[in-house]
């Protein structure tokens, strides 16, 4: 297992569609592990693999660790997740996402929906979820679609996060480009 690097905004790659995974194979296996290495490091709670520059139906939550520090973990795979079915009762959570660090905001989604996915073994599942849990599948599930919570946020407010993000990233590019003045 190794870590790998979480792209941020405004990489153009978190806007792209992700493909359907052919078949679970040794690739898809380590891909979920390094995935799982790099959401706990990082630290958060869910992690789709076009986060990590993967364009795959992949994603990995561990929810557990919200609810409680001491808890233990319980990491969850989902590989070509689809939300079968979503409640009209809507609930609002505060969130924020590895690819657009340090920003959080209320969003609103179902409460409740149920997921149809393929478990690492490759047998086809599906999980009915609530509360934090919903939140982050739908989450993670949008990243698959080259959707951000940002998006899900007033016009204004995602205008001032992506202009800041832009920004620093200009900067980044500008001290990566400069040449070194070390011997």
């Amino acid at each position: 297992m190794s870590p790998r690097p979480i792209l941020i905004i405004p990489d153009t790659r978190l806007r792209q569609v992700a493909d359907p995974v052919p078949s679970i194979d040794k690739e898809i296996g380590t891909l979920v592990e390094d995935m799982f290495e790099t959401m706990y490091l990082a630290p958060g709670i869910g992690l789709a693999a076009p986060q990590v520059g993967v364009l795959k139906r992949v994603v990995v939550l561990d929810v557990a660790k919200r609810r409680d520090e001491e808890a233990k973990a319980e990491p969850m795979a989902f590989i070509n997740p689809v939300i079968t079915w979503a409640s009209e009762e809507l609930s609002t959570y505060e969130e924020g996402c590895l690819s657009i660090p340090e920003y959080y905001e209320a969003v609103e989604r179902p409460a409740v929906i149920r997921v149809a996915y393929l478990d690492l073994a490759g047998a086809a599942k599906e999980i009915e979820a609530d509360g934090i849990l919903a939140t982050c599948l739908q989450h993670e599930i949008d990243h698959l679609n080259g959707v951000l919570f940002i998006d899900h946020i007033s016009r204004l407010k995602r205008a001032r996060v992506m202009r800041k993000f832009e920004k620093a990233a200009k900067s980044r590019d500008y001290e990566d480009s400069r040449p070194s003045s070390r011997p």
